[in-house]
């Protein structure tokens, strides 16, 4: 009877690589062996020793960051071999972007509509005073109840042309 001091199916870098996966084994912790993609993939894209190298120099708390960054970078690299992770980025980059020219068109609409429905309030108010119109709707001639967003850029000056600061009519 042949007896195996350790009887853990190989690791994914081990199996990968053909060899006996030791108790010691560097990769072990990383790759485990329902994960085999993950270490062909940094395998294809690194290389073995240098990723053992690389596990190696990094203190241990730092080898899972460190393997799941390699991992990251290997796969992005494997779609796009010119531009990797980097292609990735400038395309969330381009989004956030896009995104905050939308935000910025809406809270342009926004203050338009808040200031037309000002004038009209202020045309149709009649009163000789000023009124604030507040969010809870108290006071005020139309006893209509407001909620108005005011972005956080200048918004108490007169960018409405309407001769008040905003919030006040």
């Amino acid at each position: 009877m042949a007896s195996s001091s350790y009887s853990n199916p190989p690791c994914a870098a081990c199996k990968f690589l053909r060899r006996k996966c030791l108790p010691d084994c560097i990769f072990a912790a990383y790759f485990p062996p329902e994960e085999p993609q993950k270490f062909a993939n940094v395998h294809k894209i690194f290389g073995a020793s240098n990723v053992s190298k690389l596990l190696n120099e990094v203190l241990p708390h730092q080898r899972e960051d460190t393997v799941n960054s390699l991992a990251y970078e290997a796969e992005a690299r494997i779609k796009d071999p010119v531009y990797g992770c980097v292609g990735a980025i400038s395309v969330l980059q381009k989004q956030v972007i896009k995104l905050q020219k939308e935000l910025d068109a809406t809270n342009a609409d926004l203050i338009r509509y808040t200031c037309n429905e000002m004038a009209t309030t202020h045309h149709q108010g009649g009163g000789g005073g000023r009124r604030i119109i507040s969010d809870h709707g108290g006071g005020g001639s139309s006893g209509h109840s407001h909620n108005f967003y005011y972005p956080s850029t200048n918004w108490n000056h007169d960018s409405c042309g309407d001769g008040y600061p905003r919030g006040d009519i």
